[in-house]
């Protein structure tokens, strides 16, 4: 019999079974090499953007006019984890002399840019709480499509930089405008780029506040703050799941908690007054001094446990243990690897994310207090 190898007929067979196996591979091998080609493009495009980026950086860097950092008008995590680290860099990398910044901010957070700015100027000096509010909706929704990011700047923030001149009486002044450090770390946040493109772009330090004056708290306490978000949608689930953590935590400890009833984004916060041995700070915080107040009431304390986001990327920069929790981690995910990375790096407290979900589902919370 016949080796079927050495058959004509069986030969060709091979032959055209194999070409149609290459015909049919054909497609699945364009939509690899065309993907493959559109991810080039998009790389390329973020290398454009980052040349271009860069250059803007140096030319607002040359000369001797005083720089306008801000203003800023988004939300504090990314104020504290990247926006000052940013101006930090950006001082460092082309030695500007701090007597030249100028920060434009709200809240009290004077001592947040110590470092990188010698004057700072607060919003809520040129505007009220409420203007602040209508105003910066109005941004959000016109320019940002309902976001917090200042991609762009817009009516509002050049009213507040006319403001702050006016305020301090100077002409010509260059702006570092939040929309910089945006477009530069968009890449990042949306996963396009490793994390060395934030890192090499940022300096993290130790940061150090004052126990607040004023305030009667006790000696010992753990500082709080969950407010609703993506973080942690507002259901009943993660309302009564973070009842059970602050009523555990109480049994242990007097709790702080920064709740301050201002209606200045789009948060809101989760009360718990009705839990013993729980201090709410509300009645006490104006919204001029509010976060300044809210850093020394952290860094006096124990220990910080909050939603993961705002403050929760601040109290380990203050030497505070910390306990980031949250519902929903979609969006958190760059943000927690860059936050560990640099934490570590610069010898922060301990940062510890926390998924309420699994708590609840151990039923951690309450065993504690059994």
């Amino acid at each position: 019999m016949a080796d079927e190898r050495s058959d004509p007929l069986t030969a060709v067979r091979n032959l055209a079974a194999k070409a149609r196996r290459r015909a049919a591979a054909l497609p699945h091998r364009g939509v690899r090499l065309a993907r493959r080609a559109e991810r080039f493009r998009e790389q390329a495009e973020a290398i454009r953007v980052e040349w271009r980026l860069d250059r803007e950086i140096a030319a607002l860097a040359r000369g001797r006019h005083r720089i306008l950092a801000g203003p800023w008008l988004s939300e504090v995590g990314f104020e504290v984890l990247y926006w000052i680290p940013f101006l930090r860099w950006l001082a460092d990398r082309y030695r500007i002399d701090r007597e030249r910044v100028v920060a434009i901010s709200r809240g009290g957070v004077a001592d947040w840019y110590a470092d990188v700015a010698a004057d700072y100027v607060e919003i809520f000096d040129l505007v009220d709480p409420e203007t602040y509010s209508r105003r910066n909706t109005e941004r959000r929704a016109d320019g940002e499509s309902g976001g917090q990011k200042q991609t762009s700047p817009g009516a509002f923030d050049r009213d507040l930089l006319a403001a702050s001149r006016r305020t301090l009486g100077i002409g010509d002044a260059a702006v570092c405008h939040p929309a910089l450090m945006f477009r530069l770390f968009n890449e990042f946040w949306f996963g396009h780029r490793a994390l060395d493109l934030v890192v090499s772009q940022t300096r993290h330090v130790p940061l150090a506040a004052s126990r607040p004056h004023g305030l009667d708290l006790p000696e010992r306490y753990i500082a709080a703050k969950f407010y609703t978000g993506a973080a942690l949608p507002d259901t009943p689930e993660n309302r009564e799941g973070l009842r059970d953590v602050v009523r555990a935590m109480a049994h242990q400890m007097p709790v702080v908690l920064l709740d301050t009833g201002l209606a200045t984004d789009e948060h809101e916060d989760y009360l718990f007054r009705d839990v013993p041995h729980v201090i709410s700070l509300r009645a006490r915080l104006t919204p001029r001094s509010n976060l300044g107040e809210q850093t020394s009431v952290i860094a006096g304390a124990q220990a910080f446990v909050g939603t993961c986001g705002s403050l929760a990327w601040l109290a380990p920069m203050l030497g505070v243990d910390t306990i980031a929790v949250y519902a929903e981690d979609r969006f958190l995910l760059s943000h927690i690897l860059f936050a560990t990375h640099v934490y570590g790096r610069m010898g922060a407290a301990r940062f510890d994310p926390l998924d309420l979900r699994a708590v609840m589902q151990l039923d951690l919370a309450t065993s504690c207090v059994r």
